[in-house]
């Protein structure tokens, strides 16, 4: 997407995808969410979208000064992944390159001074500002890195097998699909020192143990590195919950998967930019407002065990304990997932689903989705 020759379209774009991202951040609060019958499911999704509208605010801001953005058209409607690497480069140097651009009052002052005396806007110092402001918004924001790292949000006992399990999250900006993806796993951990520190008779959380949560990391300090590698290198979009359930599994004795969940935010549809489906495309260029000709997609994928296969302890060989997902094979798509469950979701604003409704392909464009219309800052569900 050029910044300069097409700048009506990047707007428009922008415009779009902040409000479909708010929209999102709007059901998500909803208490009445058909979504997720878990609050903290909800409250983790929120904190990565969070991290999105951050990314999109630079995004924006970087076009002031940058010759040219790019969004994944044809696929996901969603920044490509060059955009997201720059984003991350352009972090760990923001305060040096600050540092060596003017105050925002001294370029203000230039500006001034430039139009008065030469009688034509001072392009060159518009660049620096435009710059100044990109830098300080990424100096200070949390941004949808390519990877970010695990963090454990709950502690707990179960009482059956007397160990602590975790509930973790990560996320990843998927490099071949342009797509945001969040993870969150419930892990049991059987290692003999967190038995021990974590878990009292009557297999209870130690209340004497204090766990500022959130904690950086998986809460096994023994494992907790190996698990931000694995997690780094088995968060592909192409990789489905199972086999990364699976891969965990085996890779990590002492720990046990019990619940896989991804969130597949995406893909995103904008009018008059994103070619990935015609049929909504050209539906979309028909609603008025074109703040409001947008339709976001996500899907929510659950992998989970339904037994734990007992370890063997032999003279000559042992075996730990694995678990054993299910996958829903009654359904091609859960089976072709790799998924226990799976559910598809829209968001689509009040305006654009009437277009869509009128030009009688609501039906068909939204089966098999969970749809919710956003209208006034409200969203309407079960439709």
């Amino acid at each position: 997407m050029p910044g300069n020759a097409d700048q009506t379209a990047a707007e428009r774009y922008f415009s779009s995808i902040s409000a479909a991202l708010d929209g999102l951040g709007d059901f998500l609060a909803n208490q009445d969410s058909p979504l997720y019958k878990h609050d903290l499911v909800a409250q983790t999704v929120s904190e990565y979208l969070q991290r999105l509208n951050a990314s999109f605010e630079c995004w924006r801001n970087r076009l002031g000064f940058a010759e040219r953005f790019r969004i994944s058209k044809a696929e996901s409607g969603f920044p490509i992944f060059q955009n997201v690497l720059e984003l991350e480069n352009d972090k760990k140097d923001a305060s040096t390159r600050l540092a060596a651009i003017p105050p925002a009052n001294a370029l203000r002052g230039e500006m001034a001074d430039f139009i008065l005396r030469n009688r034509e806007f001072p392009r060159a110092l518009q660049k620096s500002m435009a710059e100044r402001i990109y830098l300080e918004t990424v100096d200070k924001g949390e941004v949808f890195s390519p990877f970010l790292l695990p963090t454990t949000i709950r502690v707990s006992v179960n009482p059956k097998t007397g160990r602590p399990f975790y509930v973790v999250h990560w996320g990843a900006f998927d490099g071949a699909s342009n797509l945001p993806l969040i993870y969150m796993a419930v892990i049991e951990d059987s290692s003999e020192s967190m038995v021990e520190a974590l878990v009292v008779e009557g297999a209870k959380l130690n209340n004497k143990v204090k766990i500022p949560l959130p904690v950086g990391g998986l809460l096994n300090p023994d494992l907790a590195r190996r698990f931000d590698d694995f997690a780094a290198k088995n968060s592909a979009y192409s990789l489905s919950p199972v086999t990364i359930a699976t891969a965990l599994d085996q890779d990590f004795p002492e720990l046990h998967p019990k619940q896989l969940r991804r969130i597949v935010l995406g893909p995103f549809y904008t009018a008059g930019i994103t070619e990935h489906n015609q049929k909504v495309a050209d539906v979309l260029e028909r609603v008025r407002k074109p703040e409001d000709a947008w339709l976001l997609t996500w899907t929510l994928q659950e992998v989970f065990s339904t037994a734990e296969r007992p370890g063997k302890r032999g003279l000559w060989s042992s075996e730990p304990a694995r678990e054993e997902f299910h996958i829903n094979t009654d359904d091609l798509e859960a089976a072709r997932q790799g998924v226990s469950h799976y559910e598809q979701h829209a968001l689509v604003p009040h305006e654009a689903y009437q277009a869509l409704y009128a030009s009688g392909d609501a039906a068909k464009i939204f089966t098999g989705f969970n749809t919710h219309i956003l209208s006034n800052g409200q969203v309407i569900s079960g439709i």
